[in-house]
């Protein structure tokens, strides 16, 4: 199958997850290595979009196409989430479920719902499991945001 990553350039080739290890997310804690992906470009773009602000629209990020092996992936036991689970802050039962699947390494990707776009899905990546050299980036495009996104009306 194929997934998206949107990345500022300089990371577009970056499959090592240090990102999300430094900074932590919904769907691991600080210190755990972790690849996000979009099941479609546009909800990568959306994934990306809701951390950002008008004055900093980033001009040089990537569309990243990724091959994922279909029979490389897990799902996340969806009625094991809390209520309230896609709420801001990040919930700290997020955060164990992706912690989990990184260090049971029984699986390369883990597909969990999207938190922006209720009824869409995000794949991670296990950037340390064995079948990590099965991923294939499929193509690099340019991405430009449309700034009506960040523009607030009326």
């Amino acid at each position: 199958m194929i997934v998206f990553r949107l990345s500022s350039n300089r990371y577009a080739n970056d499959l090592s997850g240090k990102g999300a290890e430094l900074y932590g997310g919904r769907w691991n804690s600080i210190g755990t290595p972790i690849i996000y992906t979009a099941s479609s470009r546009a909800l990568a773009m959306a994934e990306v979009a809701v951390h950002l602000h008008i004055q900093k629209i980033p001009k040089d990020m990537m569309m990243v196409e990724l091959y994922l092996p279909a029979d490389s992936i897990t799902s996340l036991p969806f009625q094991e989430l809390k209520n309230n689970w896609e709420m801001f802050p990040y919930s700290i039962q997020t955060q164990q479920f992706g912690d989990d699947f990184i260090k049971e390494n029984r699986f390369l990707g883990l597909k969990v719902p999207s938190a922006v776009v209720n009824g869409d899905f995000n794949f991670l990546i296990n950037p340390r499991h064995v079948e990590i050299q099965k991923i294939k980036v499929v193509n690099f495009s340019p991405f430009r945001f449309d700034s009506r996104i960040f523009l607030k009306q009326g």
